[in-house]
């Protein structure tokens, strides 16, 4: 079992960068995904797990409800993508439905940030805006009011939460779970949505997105890899890259039956 590493001290008595986990890009369901996420959170705000970096994918595609949405058309729970059904999965998180294709999940797990709950959203998210500043791509935060609970849609509106494109166009949104002095914040970044599938789900056209790097020609690795040093540099630690271990899918296995 992973455990939270001390600080070290070395003769000057400075303190060493903090280490946090970076767990390797996987594809997974929906269920198991969210469940990794709950674990996460959950070990270290008991002590028994560093602070996490990762990102991860949805095999198969699926739709993801905010905690509290209860209300969705019954129609997501018969949809197919290429065959195969779209999964209907909740997150621990709050938010609207994320439609999870052509789309890359992070998720941070951490503690010990102030502020109001936006404040440590943009605190979470500047790791984002210079990853893909370095990519070519300018983000910056939302500007919609609480009129976002009225759809359904996540994609449907941006708030200061979320991360924009300089025309408009969201491309990050992101949700949050306090959970005794630790949070987890994930969020989706859409990269090549279908289009006719996103019109099925929510009754409205999506822009297409012009980025300079796309998933397409494998590129999602040098995403990953951009988010990943952005982070690093942006929250002055060390990354311990370890996949999950064996006794860990065990104990996410048994979080998946609760």
């Amino acid at each position: 079992m992973t455990t939270t590493k001390p600080y070290n001290l070395n003769l000057d008595n400075k303190r060493t960068k903090d280490t946090w986990r970076l767990i390797p890009l996987f594809a997974a369901p929906g269920r198991v995904q969210m469940a990794i996420d709950r674990w996460l959170v959950e070990q270290h705000a008991a002590g028994l797990h560093p602070s996490t970096l990762r990102f991860y994918t949805w095999s198969p595609t699926a739709i993801s409800l905010g905690y509290h949405q209860h209300k969705y058309p019954e129609a997501w729970q018969h949809l197919t993508y290429q065959g195969q059904p779209v999964d209907l999965v909740r997150r621990p998180t709050g938010g609207r439905a994320v439609l999870h294709q052509g789309d890359l999940t992070y998720a941070v797990v951490t503690s010990g940030l102030t502020g109001s709950r936006v404040q440590v959203y943009q605190q979470l998210c500047e790791f984002l805006i210079r990853g893909w500043r370095s990519l070519g791509v300018e983000l910056h935060y939302g500007t919609a009011g609480r009129s976002y609970i009225h759809n359904p849609n996540c994609f449907g509106t941006a708030t200061s939460a979320d991360l924009v494109l300089a025309d408009g166009t969201k491309l990050i949104g992101s949700a949050q779970l306090f959970y005794q002095g630790a949070v987890l914040q994930h969020g989706s970044i859409r990269l090549e949505p279908d289009a006719a599938l996103f019109t099925e789900v929510f009754g409205i056209h999506t822009k297409a997105i012009a980025l300079p790097i796309t998933a397409h020609n494998g590129l999602i690795v040098k995403i990953v890899e951009a988010l990943s040093t952005a982070a690093q540099d942006g929250f002055d630690v060390e990354f311990d890259v370890q996949p999950l271990s064996t006794d860990e899918w065990i104990a996410i296995k048994r979080e998946l039956s609760v």
